[in-house]
């Protein structure tokens, strides 16, 4: 019984708790102590006896009388001395607790109803079959705090709660938690907790789930029929499959967020590609037009590597992007080994793209972020260029690339460092000579290695013919005398 193992009641107080219950209520209206007095006699006889249902009767009556009394301190004092009671029943100090969180929204005032969650805080302290209980009461704690103004006190207290140990807690639930805890600290600007606190929430809770035909749905009901039917009563109930588009959202703009505070723009790509695979996005053009535009400028402000190459041309591929054609377009650009000049991009995208929240042509914009962007847009472009003359020269005159990549001298070898130091290109500066070499030199090893695999090439072609002429003059032998004469 201590330890919260069910026992068979050794006498059923049934009759007793329903008698006693209606007249400690009426003695109640005159003296409230003796009725306390009167249903706790009888709340130790139940409980020695292990009769679980009497004894959750009682406690919640008691509480309950105490609340009804308006002597909020007694209420406490009730919860805090049933709790501690040599073997009290697990699963009526669950009830009790349950009960008395209905009471905090009755409560008169803030003072009242702050000591009351304090005392249930108190009483669900390491508790585990509480700890659902536990974490809603410290969500509503945390939310006081919020509305107070304290942002520290109620990311502190709400953080605390490692809630993706909660095996009794539903998922959903455990997820609005984790949400919650991710956006205090997002609000305080712990940006390090934020990041930690997101990774406890895992992404294949929000896959999309295909589209299920009335067949499979029938049998999916008839399988979760049987196995209500084989549950028993000490087994947690089965969670049904609910919709988390809501959830999903909420997260992914989280993670944009978290992403955009650290410039990650491969990552908030990502994420709006999550956003763009939800039902609802899909099915409300505005919401569709705005994800695949931040999609589209996202990956191009994104530098320059293999996983962005590739994710930049499969983007290029969908088939709803003529829905946005000016981003469409843009994205083209980059996708084709040509030239683009930035002041004719800034002049032809200019205007459409500084008319959204993504990008500002001027610093003095209410997005410090969205003048950065701009910048880094024209840097994408001038890497792209650089990119695109190294496929075509081995060798180019200083003058002669500034003017293509107008540019000045020192903004080009700038430009061409950081691209060589991120072993994107290949490029030597010849200054005395004001020439830009993009062909890699090679040493013996490397010119032997390509003679032989040319060489290995050469002969395989040759065998091939061999074996071509050698089939002809077969096919030639076997031919019947008379089809020649024919032929000639």
């Amino acid at each position: 019984m201590a330890d919260g193992q069910l026992f068979k009641p050794e006498k059923d107080f049934t009759k007793e708790v329903d008698k006693q219950i209606p007249e400690a209520e009426e003695l109640a209206k005159s003296n409230v102590a003796s009725a306390i007095e009167k249903l706790s006699a009888l709340e130790k006889q139940t409980r020695q006896a292990s009769d679980l249902a009497s004894t959750s009767r009682l406690l919640v009556a008691i509480i309950t009388i105490s609340k009804d009394s308006g002597d909020w301190p007694l209420l406490n004092e009730q919860i805090l001395l049933l709790s501690k009671k040599h073997g009290q029943l697990k699963q009526a100090t669950t009830k009790m607790v349950q009960v008395a969180m209905s009471f905090i929204s009755e409560t008169p005032d803030d003072e009242k109803k702050l000591s009351l969650i304090e005392t249930l805080r108190t009483v669900t302290e390491g508790k585990i079959f509480v700890e659902v209980e536990r974490a809603r009461v410290t969500r509503i704690l945390s939310d006081m705090k919020k509305a107070q103004g304290d942002l520290n006190a109620a990311a502190d207290i709400l953080c605390e709660l490692q809630v993706e140990t909660f095996g009794s807690m539903e998922r959903r639930e455990k997820t609005e938690f984790i949400l919650e805890q991710v956006a205090l600290c997002i609000e305080k600007g712990d940006w390090v907790q934020a990041g930690i606190l997101s990774r406890k929430i895992s992404t294949r809770y929000f896959a999309r789930k295909p589209k299920k035909s009335p067949e499979e749905l029938e049998k999916e009901q008839k399988e979760r029929e049987e196995k209500e039917k084989k549950r028993s009563a000490d087994d947690p109930p089965l969670e049904k499959e609910q919709d988390v588009t809501d959830l999903k959202l909420r997260y992914y703009d989280q993670q944009i967020v978290l992403a955009k505070h650290e410039d990650k723009y491969l990552d908030v790509c990502k994420h709006y590609r999550q956003v763009l695979d939800t039902e609802s996005v899909e099915e409300n053009q505005d919401q569709l037009h705005a994800a695949l535009q931040r999609i589209i400028y996202y990956i191009l402000l994104s530098p320059y590597d293999n996983e962005q190459s590739d994710l930049l041309h499969r983007i290029n591929t969908d088939t709803r992007n003529p829905q946005v054609p000016v981003e469409a377009r843009l994205l083209k650009l980059f996708t084709i080994p040509e030239l683009m000049r930035w002041p004719n991009v800034a002049e032809q995208f200019g205007p459409h793209l500084c008319s959204t929240d993504v990008f500002s042509a001027t610093p003095s914009s209410h997005d410090p972020k969205a003048h950065t962007r701009w910048e880094d847009l024209r840097k994408r472009v001038i890497e792209h260029n650089v990119r695109v003359i190294a496929k075509y020269y081995t060798r180019i005159k200083m003058d002669r690339l500034c003017q293509l990549l107008d540019l000045g001298e020192e903004e080009t070898e700038k430009y061409i460092s950081e691209l060589v130091t991120a072993k994107t290109v290949y490029a030597k500066i010849d200054r005395p000579a004001r020439v830009v070499s993009f062909q890699k030199t090679r040493d013996a090893d490397e010119v032997l290695n390509e003679w032989s695999g040319s060489m290995k090439s050469l002969l395989g072609l040759l065998e091939r013919i061999d074996h071509l002429i050698t089939k002809e003059e077969m096919m030639a032998r076997i031919q019947p005398k008379g089809s020649v004469v024919e032929a000639h």
